[in-house]
């Protein structure tokens, strides 16, 4: 394994053990849950929106290592952003994921521990939960968001 993907390992392992932003939130003006039945990922996206801006962002719930750390990253990412530039990431977060970026990528961008997801089919849907369940809330669907 090269020194890059020993880094990426260990960023994905310290936000799945160390989550940013891993709580409920009280004053959240929605939520929204996520489910991804064929890993078992579940998890609660708590968002405080202000106008169009993303105030704060929280979520609890369980997974596997790639989605609990792909949803502290994403946290971490839209946190007071525009919806416009949440959506912008999402965009670019699924073309990682699914080996479709043509985007270059540095270590700087939190976003690149994921590329590897793309040469393991079977976890891009853990990756991508927490991005869809915040697609979904932003436009202000209500109903669960499921990777089936």
């Amino acid at each position: 394994m090269s020194e890059l993907s020993d880094l990426y390992q260990e960023v994905i392992l310290d936000h799945s053990q160390k989550p940013h932003n891993y709580r409920v939130m009280t004053d959240a003006t929605q939520s929204l849950k996520g489910h991804n039945p064929l890993c078992g990922d579940q998890m609660t996206l708590y968002l405080r929106m202000e106008g169009d801006k993303i105030q704060d962002i929280t979520f609890q719930g369980q997974g596997c290592a790639i989605s609990k750390s792909s949803t502290s990253v994403l946290t971490d990412l839209v946190k007071n952003k525009t919806k416009a530039e949440a959506l912008a990431l999402f965009d670019k977060f699924q073309k990682i994921v699914t080996g479709k970026n043509s985007e270059q990528l540095d270590d700087t961008d939190l976003m690149a521990v994921f590329a590897g997801v793309a040469s393991y089919p079977n976890r891009i849907k853990c990756a991508i939960l927490a991005w869809h369940t915040l697609k979904s809330a932003l436009e202000n669907k209500q109903k669960q968001v499921s990777t089936e």
